[in-house]
């Protein structure tokens, strides 16, 4: 009953509770990223959600303009607190997770809930195996088991599974377990950044995490 009918409602209701707050941030952090290097403020990458429909996700960009994609040997998006393609605020809205606070749109919008799977790039369905495509059975999420128990400390096919876990288990206590413990990640700053350098592929685009 939750997952079908009343999770919906619950995001609805708490982004629009939180839309602002969030246009305060929208204001401060938004000024700093442009009159840094006179970019654009938001990052709008395309993702795979529900049912493999692709969306565009925002987020505040923490790049500089033009910085090459860096990959990591499994497909995944390669992040380091050394990074040298992010900005001064983007380190900082890295750390605080303020980056991904755009995202109250798109679960507005009704492409993202706030309890979720993250949501892969749309080359990555691809890469799929096996059960692998169930991620893609509910909305992706602002946040989610892997970013609230694990962060990036594990690889991208182990994140996958801990996504059909949180599925096949989904409930309001299981979300709300989920938010507490990304409130005490975050707070902590703990896990943000990828332990292991994988060899890195460029290429000619930009692509944030």
């Amino acid at each position: 009953m939750y997952k079908h009918f009343f999770k919906r409602g619950i995001d609805l209701l708490l982004a629009l509770l939180a839309l602002p707050f969030w246009i305060v941030i929208l204001v401060i952090v938004g000024s700093i990223i442009y009159f840094q290097d006179k970019g654009s403020i938001f990052y709008n990458a395309p993702r795979l959600g529900k049912d493999g429909k692709i969306f565009k996700m925002y987020k505040f960009r923490s790049m500089k303009m033009n910085a090459p994609d860096l990959r990591n040997e499994d497909g995944s998006t390669f992040n380091a607190e050394d990074d040298p393609r992010l900005t001064k605020i983007g380190k900082f809205i890295r750390k605080t997770s303020l980056d991904e606070t755009p995202q109250l749109l798109n679960v507005i919008k009704g492409d993202m809930s706030i309890i979720g799977p993250r949501p892969d790039l749309p080359e990555h369905r691809e890469l799929y195996r096996g059960n692998e495509s169930r991620k893609l059975e509910v909305r992706p999420g602002v946040t989610g088991y892997n970013q609230a128990y694990y962060r990036n400390i594990v690889p991208w096919k182990q994140r996958i599974q801990h996504d059909i876990y949180y599925i096949d288990n989904l409930s309001l206590w299981f979300d709300i377990k989920i938010l507490i413990k990304t409130a005490q990640s975050v707070l902590k700053r703990e896990d943000i950044y990828v332990k292991e350098k994988s060899e890195n592929r460029n290429k000619s685009q930009s692509v944030e995490m």
